[in-house]
């Protein structure tokens, strides 16, 4: 999934990037509430964890001023404002959860899928199409019940297609999810992505829409 993260502090920054990448991430980074805004204009994300603590805009202007723009990204403030005023001022501006500094990773990690699922309607951890059943927390996939091995880039294009099931997603909406700015894109990645998941799984586990992109269909 792609991820924003707005954080001015480097060496937390580094670690957050470092442990989110770990968990399956995307992560784009930015230092600046200004440059934060740009990149919610121009970019589609899945997630956004964000600072309050920011130069050039503060998190909760940010958090406003995208909310205004119609922006529905989910949102969660990681801050080191631990006051119940400012997680009360963090959510009424339109956060959707809420962690202190310092955090721990798993249960960041953890909050951050939660956000996914409420967002693309999902309440329970394990996302089930058919035969193949997909757990972001364990990071595991089954095919009838049998583990099937992926590798983090086939489990990611997996994982976005079953959270959008039924609806199709185009190339460059995978290739988003897939990868952070400073990471090289090989031209045909998601077709090779795709022909591996359908050799691991079976053929009809992912379809192709010519000249839109694919999908994995909706349970009855």
């Amino acid at each position: 999934m792609r991820l924003l993260l707005v954080e001015d502090d480097t060496l937390l920054g580094r670690g957050l990037v470092a442990g989110l990448g770990q968990g399956g991430f995307a992560v784009d980074w930015v230092r600046d509430g200004n440059d934060a805004d740009a990149a919610l204009a121009t970019t589609s994300y899945d997630v956004v964890v964000l600072d309050l603590g920011l130069p050039g805009m503060d998190g909760l202007s940010l958090l406003r001023r995208r909310r205004a723009a119609g922006d529905k990204t989910p949102v969660l403030v990681l801050t080191a404002r631990d006051t119940i005023a400012e997680r009360v001022s963090g959510l009424d501006a339109g956060g959707d959860d809420y962690m202190i500094k310092p955090v721990d990773l798993e249960e960041l990690r953890a909050r951050l899928r939660a956000l996914l699922r409420r967002s693309a309607g999902e309440a329970m951890p394990i996302l089930r199409s058919g035969r193949v059943a997909l757990d972001p927390a364990a990071h595991t996939v089954t095919l009838d019940g049998t583990p099937v091995l992926l590798s983090n880039r086939e489990f990611a294009v997996l994982q976005g297609l079953m959270m959008h099931a039924g609806r199709v997603m185009t190339r460059s909406q995978l290739e988003e999810q897939l990868y952070g700015w400073d990471e090289q894109i090989d031209s045909n990645a998601v077709e090779v992505h795709i022909h591996n998941l359908r050799r691991k799984l079976f053929p009809e586990v992912i379809r192709t829409m010519r000249g839109i992109g694919y999908i994995i269909p909706a349970a009855p």
